[in-house]
């Protein structure tokens, strides 16, 4: 399979995308980015309920035509029907892999990754801790390297925070934001480190300024945007991390780490995420943010790995 190329398709999302694209990279198969666009009305449609074969692309979306490939790694509902159409259209030679439960029968696909909080069990289904991602130990020593020089005369610890955003079941408003920002102060003030705050796109402009207010006079580095996120120099240069809870994929790519992860509790959340923050903690991986400095430890785990080796394997690839 000298020649063997993958898709990796998604509505572009960034969730999403670092799942799908971290998981083709474990694989090690050269792979193209595909953002799938739907027309009506499959952009409503459950996928169970689109006939076989359907692509149902609209013009935005990057088109899907022969050659075909030899793996097809889709993430998101929008993506479930055109990586079906895709399998059928290349008479079942491409191999199809979905991130997330589908909610179409099992065995459309040919091997479903989803976590252990989306309950989801079979014979072709890889159950994880957390969520795929792009966080490696190769990665990280990298990016540690590359950050070493910026980040050296800043007193440690260490703590690397990881802002999300309010989504469909988690609320994030300034209110919120506040007392947050006075337990990250309460937290470095006593344990003599700095903060490394890395703001999502989720997390919007008057949650980080109440960040930016309640964090003034302490020794804190806000990320403002610009230039290269350094999310990941961040997590490899930190010596414990702060990360909201309503990002299974932050969370997911802390405890890659191995480092202590507190995890900040938003209101609001659904029995998804309830079940796999509750599995981390019971298992001694994170513990809740409550703004004092403790220290443990745990085996980082490494899905992205676990889920690329059973593809290569179905594939007889090596891995």
């Amino acid at each position: 399979m000298t020649n063997s190329i993958a898709w990796v398709l998604t509505e572009g999302m960034a969730g999403m995308v670092t799942q799908a694209v971290g998981l083709a990279e474990a694989v090690g198969m050269p792979f193209e980015q595909k953002t799938i666009s739907l027309q009506a009305p499959w952009r409503w449609l459950p996928p169970r309920l689109w006939p076989p074969g359907v692509f149902g692309l609209d013009s935005s979306s990057d088109p899907l035509t022969p050659p075909w490939p030899d793996l097809v790694i889709s993430c998101g509902r929008k993506s479930i029907g055109p990586a079906l159409a895709v399998k059928r259209a290349s008479g079942g030679r491409s191999f199809c892999a979905h991130i997330q439960n589908p909610h179409v029968r099992s065995n459309a696909f040919d091997l479903i990754v989803a976590g252990t909080h989306d309950a989801l069990t079979g014979d072709n289904v890889v159950v994880t801790k957390g969520a795929i991602h792009r966080v490696t130990q190769a990665r990280l020593r990298d990016a540690a390297a590359q950050y070493d020089r910026i980040l050296a005369d800043l007193p440690r610890p260490l703590i690397a925070v990881l802002v999300g955003g309010p989504n469909r079941v988690y609320r994030m408003t300034p209110d919120i934001v506040a007392p947050f920002a006075g337990k990250l102060a309460s937290f470095v003030a006593e344990s003599g480190g700095t903060l490394l705050v890395t703001p999502s796109r989720r997390s919007g402009a008057e949650n980080i300024a109440a960040l930016q207010d309640g964090l003034q006079g302490c020794r804190a580095e806000i990320w403002d945007g610009t230039g290269d996120n350094p999310y990941f120099g961040y997590l490899a240069q930190a010596d414990q991390i702060v990360v909201t809870c309503d990002s299974v994929s932050m969370v997911s790519e802390a405890c890659a780490t191995g480092k202590p992860v507190y995890v900040f509790d938003l209101p609001g959340g659904s029995a998804k995420f309830q079940r796999f923050h509750q599995a981390l903690r019971e298992e001694g991986i994170t513990r809740p943010f409550s703004g004092q400095p403790q220290d443990w430890s745990y085996e980082p785990f490494d899905d992205t790995a676990y889920a690329a080796a059973e593809i290569c394997r179905l594939m007889g690839r090596a891995a």
